[in-house]
């Protein structure tokens, strides 16, 4: 055999392999990439409530064949910034914050006309999508005790007002300087001259309230504390503080490429309202519990309607 044919065949040779083992490996590309689940990053804000719903939508998704990445404890509006840049897929939100923080819109009090504002503005200049809404009002509240609340028939901020002569107040200092605090409320409800007022370290208040130094303090409408029924949070029936429900902000892009994870989010925000949230953010800042383990613990109640929900 000559030198130019068995070079000839030999090269034919070599390209028939090359050809081979790059059709194999296409093969096994496509095979992997069809088996593969979908990539989801979950990004949150860095306190508890943020981290433990944040978890549960997680745990929502891996549930049902998502792969997650997390991105959590992103200071201020660090979260906003980082799903408009692409470098989170979703995270929880408040109506509020939306509203007034993001949008820099005038604070509007109807939750329905608060939500419709950020849904239709977000998808204006963010082509981000709000999803349903949980029944969770991380809303600015006054906390009385029930034993203050029961012997003087308050319930409501009015009832409060009515009868501020009786009682007395732990204040944290700044809260009273402040237009959406008790200088706004003046103006809103009337003027609230309490018994008595002491300004008290923020961390502190339970306990004032606990040992009977104080009947009325400054809360956040979802704080874990607020699970012990010796408090109660009162109604703002006159709507001073706007809302701040909760609802997972997403990206279009995400969402029309998986339409499943819609309807899996929205299926956790179904089960979540002011109570549950209150026991969760107890479990871990009075409990001392890992917020992964209490969103799995609270996941595995709701399981079986979220997958039903997606169709598994």
């Amino acid at each position: 055999m000559s030198k130019n044919i068995f070079k000839s065949l030999l090269s034919f040779s070599l390209l028939i392999v090359v050809v081979f083992a790059s059709l194999a490996v296409a093969s096994g590309c496509s095979k992997q990439g069809q088996g593969s689940s979908p990539k989801v990053v979950v990004g949150s804000k860095d306190f508890t409530e943020s981290l433990v719903l944040a978890e549960i939508y997680a745990k929502a998704l891996e549930d049902n064949g998502y792969s997650v990445d997390r991105k959590f404890n992103i200071g201020g509006q660090g979260p906003h910034a980082a799903l408009v840049k692409g470098d989170i897929d979703f995270y929880p939100e408040y109506t509020g914050t939306g509203l007034t923080v993001i949008l820099k819109e005038p604070a509007l009090f109807d939750a329905k006309q608060v939500y419709d504002k950020v849904s239709s503005e977000y998808q204006k200049k963010f082509h981000l999508t709000w999803l349903k809404q949980a029944n969770i009002n991380d809303s600015q509240g006054l906390v009385i005790t029930k034993k203050a609340s029961d012997k003087y028939g308050i319930k409501t901020i009015s009832q409060l007002q009515a009868n501020a002569s009786k009682i007395r107040y732990a204040s944290n200092g700044s809260f009273d300087q402040r237009e959406d605090g008790l200088v706004g409320l003046n103006k809103k409800y009337g003027k609230f001259n309490f018994k008595s007022e002491k300004v008290y370290n923020d961390g502190i208040k339970y306990q004032v309230l606990k040992n009977n130094q104080a009947d009325l303090a400054v809360a956040y409408t979802t704080e874990g504390s607020l699970v012990d029924p010796q408090f109660v949070v009162l109604k703002d029936d006159k709507n001073f503080w706007p809302p701040y429900y909760v609802a997972p902000v997403i990206k279009d892009s995400v969402l029309k490429k998986n339409p499943k994870i819609g309807k899996i989010l929205n299926a956790v925000s179904a089960k979540l309202d002011n109570p549950t949230i209150i026991k969760l953010n107890a479990s871990v800042d009075i409990d001392k519990k890992e917020y992964k383990d209490v969103a799995d613990n609270f996941y595995k109640t709701i399981k079986k309607s979220v997958n039903k929900a997606a169709g598994k």
